[in-house]
């Protein structure tokens, strides 16, 4: 039976850099993975595969609206198949990538599905056989999986879910899509893109609840001016499919609706995926959404088991489980391991994109807190109208007393990176005076940043 230091139970952007991390450090790994390719759900089936069939679609349509600039090209043309490949290159790069990395920092990769049998044990059961290994810490990076609503069958040929929206032969002459969360938006995007008329259903009275509501609201109005149709405080009641068509059937204010439609994408959002790992067995707790209850420092009830990622309480983001994964790897092996969740960013990577960390206006304004508010468009952004790319702005929030900043939020060209530098202010505690102050290239869109920190005290120099 081999022993090993750590292991962990599940190879997603959590559990392999846990493991990385941890061979760091000098203790031997074990990381065990049910599917054929490392990586989880993020690498195979989510955040890179949609980013590249996002980037393919946002070029096509670049490349349409060229002649804008003055440069003429004929007869754009979208090749589902080549797309698609393309998406498959660049996820199989990725994956191998991983087993490199596994390799290099000798790392043992068990294919399989973990069982935890005791405190110190997990059986590994793979192709009707199975393997028992000892480990004097064990980490639950198991992740999560699709949430469908009650009754909706998904045959990933007509009614989908995201898994099935990634691999889609033709373009559909119209999709209808169940939830206007971030997943849902950005693969609509995609097939908007390429010339199908979505129509997205949400239960809720606004797009991405939970967002900045001032955020949300102008980033409904720029979808719209894209093609989107919203259907809002609206609940879904059946899906059937006859003759051909899929028919969904709605129902908002007392009064039903039925929707025509080729595809129907299911983007009701993702639950801890933690089925099989003998929890109950072990008396490990987990809450009303499935998640394995922790403590501040990741571990059960089982002080030597431990859980991060999806499967834990938190935003489900593959930058917050990493940033789980090399704290747990740290307390393991006797550092100080820790994640300020107040920095952690999170991005929609729609056109244009949609970038935000710390709180919105609406929790600082619930909690009491006195803030003041920095915004600036980027129609006075000069790159951006270099671009034309000129929807959004900015917005800094900030403490009235101290001035430290509280909270940002993106619409714009290249938010997801522009974030970066609002996440690394936050961290070190930064006023909207040290942004305001601190000297941007020119013309850059991070200009915009600047000149709304400057404008938290109404002093932006270009609006």
């Amino acid at each position: 039976m081999s022993d090993f230091d750590i292991a962990i139970i599940g190879s997603g952007p959590g559990g392999y850099v846990c493991a990385i991390r941890a061979a760091q450090l000098g203790l031997s790994v074990c990381c065990i993975e049910k599917s054929e390719n490392l990586g989880g759900t993020c690498l195979n089936v989510g955040c890179i595969p949609s980013k590249s069939l996002l980037h393919t679609s946002y070029l096509y349509k670049q490349t349409k609206d060229l002649s804008k600039i003055g440069i003429s090209v004929s007869s754009v043309q979208i090749d589902i198949k080549k797309m698609l490949e393309s998406k498959n290159e660049s996820v199989s790069s990725l994956t191998d990538g991983i087993k490199f990395l596994f390799k290099k920092n000798k790392i043992v990769h068990k294919k399989g599905f973990g069982r935890i049998s005791n405190l110190n044990e997990i059986e590994v059961l793979s192709n009707n056989e199975s393997e028992f290994i000892k480990a004097k810490n064990i980490v639950i990076a198991t992740g999560s999986e699709v949430s469908t609503p009650k009754d909706i069958l998904l045959d990933e040929i007509d009614i989908l879910s995201s898994t099935g929206a990634l691999n889609l032969s033709a373009v559909p002459s119209d999709l209808v899509i169940i939830g206007a969360g971030y997943i849902g938006l950005e693969l609509g995007s995609v097939w908007s893109r390429l010339g199908s008329k979505v129509t997205v259903i949400e239960f809720a009275d606004r797009i991405l609840p939970g967002m900045d509501s001032e955020v949300s609201k102008n980033f409904q109005k720029i979808l719209i001016k894209q093609g989107f149709d919203f259907k809002l405080s609206t609940a879904l009641r059946s899906i059937v499919k006859k003759n051909g068509k899929t028919y969904v059937t709605v129902e908002t204010k007392g009064q039903s609706m039925e929707l025509a439609c080729e595809k129907v994408l299911i983007s009701t959002g993702r639950k801890a995926y933690t089925y099989g790992l003998n929890l109950d067995q072990l008396n490990i707790e987990v809450d009303n959404h499935g998640r394995v209850e922790t403590n501040e420092l990741f571990q059960t009830k089982i002080k030597n088991i431990y859980a991060i990622g999806d499967c834990r309480k938190g935003p489900m983001l593959a930058h917050k489980a990493s940033e789980e994964g090399i704290a747990v790897a740290e307390i393991i092996s006797g550092q100080v391991g820790q994640v300020n969740y107040n920095t952690i960013p999170s991005v929609i990577y729609t056109s244009p994109e949609v970038a935000s960390v710390g709180k919105t206006e609406d929790e600082i304004k619930n909690s009491g807190i006195k803030y003041k508010v920095g915004k600036f468009p980027f129609t006075a952004n000069p790159r951006a109208k270099i671009m034309h790319d000129t929807e959004g702005f900015v917005k800094i929030l900030s403490d009235v007393e101290t001035d430290e900043v509280l909270g940002v939020h993106i619409i714009g060209p290249d938010a997801g990176n522009l974030i970066a530098e609002l996440s690394l202010a936050m961290e070190f505690g930064a006023s909207s005076e040290d942004i305001a102050r601190t000297c941007h290239a020119h013309p850059t869109l991070n200009e915009s940043i600047k000149e709304a920190a400057l404008n938290v005290e109404g002093d932006a120099i270009h609006i």
